[in-house]
């Protein structure tokens, strides 16, 4: 008999178009850095955890960020570095 976690589940992100999101990343990656924030850390705070507390609202980036579903900024990130990584 097999269990649900045996069996792998599809998932599909809705696309609303890579730029946005891949522009929303980096003004806040920019914001971040800019006020001595360590943009990393904060981000992968904000992908865990949902709050946007951990994204300045300099140059806007908390509310360019808000507008993106988390799925959607993770998709960003794994295609990314996949495409460096493991280019087809």
């Amino acid at each position: 008999m097999h269990s649900s976690m045996d069996e792998t589940m599809h998932f599909n992100v809705q696309k609303d178009g890579s730029s946005a999101v891949r522009e929303a990343l980096l003004t806040a990656y920019d914001a971040l850095k800019e006020k001595g924030y360590n943009p990393l850390h904060q981000l992968v705070g904000y992908l865990l955890s949902g709050d946007p507390a951990y994204i300045t609202s300099h140059r806007d980036a908390r509310n360019r960020i808000r507008r993106l579903e988390r799925d959607e900024l993770l998709e960003e990130l794994v295609r990314t570095y996949l495409a460096v990584h493991r280019p087809e």
